[in-house]
């Protein structure tokens, strides 16, 4: 199936297709150089497959986690481009999962003021969530994604056989990105969710999830509005991210919680706990409300947080910083 992401100039095609991997060379433009970026976790043969069909290939792997969204790790890349004698006429391919995709788009959107980037997504996050849109960023100072710029792709690949490799906590781990989209706007994907084993109706998962994010980004392609939904769980999940403890989307699931009305957080623990996700985590409040008010979306004393009294209907309320903490310190979490 083919999806079109209608951003005028900036306009791209999404390929979900079984085997779509080993069609890289005649589906993007790879008669030229291209950096291939990949990470440790990333079984090798889907670089190689990808690197076997371009003109020059460089592959650059880099450590598996959050700690390769840095600085350091993203001068690697830029010198690397720079050794090869890259120039913006060559492209960047991302090959993995959203630490990846952020990373090497970020490259892509800098390095002489930006090349062409194509997005491989190998993991349920990122073929759900973050391989489209165009954000692209890096992490400073324990922050997450504060250095960055929206750099679109100029085509997304994504191949579901890339995930029979994933260990069951990854895939879980990309299952609530799909479930908060469902969550804020889709009630049928969310029923879905409910009735349904995801995993074995992955395919229909990915495309009503991508459906919803490019609706939005369609409509606000640079989060002035509208796209905020999109940060449904991410105010407090970032917050419990900064621990170091779970994965993005395990903090996503839980930060959701917090956010809903009763009726919706009955039916939300169900679909969370279905999907392998954790429902409760003990943590440091304090060092966990320090970290969540270096968040973007804070700013002269105010949040904007997303909301959901109904499934399928989140709103964007603007709040103060203690409304905000009266949710945090009510939640139901541990510690």
């Amino acid at each position: 199936m083919t999806l079109t992401m209608n951003l005028g100039p900036r306009s791209y095609d999404i390929i979900v297709k079984r085997g779509v991997l080993q069609e890289s060379g005649t589906l993007l433009n790879l008669d030229r150089k291209c950096l291939i970026v990949t990470d440790a976790g990333v079984p090798k043969q889907y670089a190689e497959a990808v690197a076997a069909q371009c003109r020059a290939p460089v592959i650059v792997t880099v450590g598996i986690g959050e700690g390769s969204k840095s600085f350091p790790v993203y001068e690697t890349l830029c010198r690397k481009l720079l050794e090869q004698d890259f120039h913006r006429s060559d492209c960047v391919v991302a090959v993995g999962g959203g630490v990846v995709g952020d990373l090497a788009g970020f490259a892509a959107a800098s390095f002489m003021r930006g090349m062409d980037f194509y997005n491989i997504p190998t993991t349920v996050l990122s073929q759900v969530d973050s391989s489209i849109g165009g954000k692209v960023a890096i992490n400073l100072d324990g922050v997450k994604n504060i250095v960055g710029a929206f750099w679109q792709p100029k085509r997304v690949l994504i191949d579901p056989d890339t995930l029979h490799t994933l260990e069951p906590r990854q895939i879980s781990n990309g299952l609530a990105e799909a479930i908060k989209m469902a969550c804020t706007s889709d009630a049928e994907l969310f029923q879905f969710l409910e009735q349904n084993d995801p995993l074995e109706n992955i395919e229909h998962v990915i495309i009503g999830s991508l459906q919803i994010k490019k609706s939005v980004v369609e409509q606000d392609e640079t989060e002035q509005g509208l796209r905020k939904l999109l940060n449904f769980g991410h105010t407090i999940g970032h917050g419990i991210e900064s621990t170091g403890k779970l994965l993005h989307g395990e903090c996503v699931g839980l930060g959701m919680l917090p956010m809903c009305s009763e009726a919706v957080r009955k039916r939300l623990l169900a679909v969370l706990k279905k999907a392998g996700l954790p429902t409760t985590v003990s943590f440091d409040r304090e060092a966990v409300w320090q970290a969540m008010q270096h968040d973007k979306k804070f700013s002269a004393g105010m949040a904007d947080i997303v909301t959901v009294d109904e499934i399928g209907a989140g709103k964007i309320e603007r709040v103060t910083m203690e409304a905000l903490k009266a949710r945090f310190d009510s939640a139901y979490m541990e510690g």
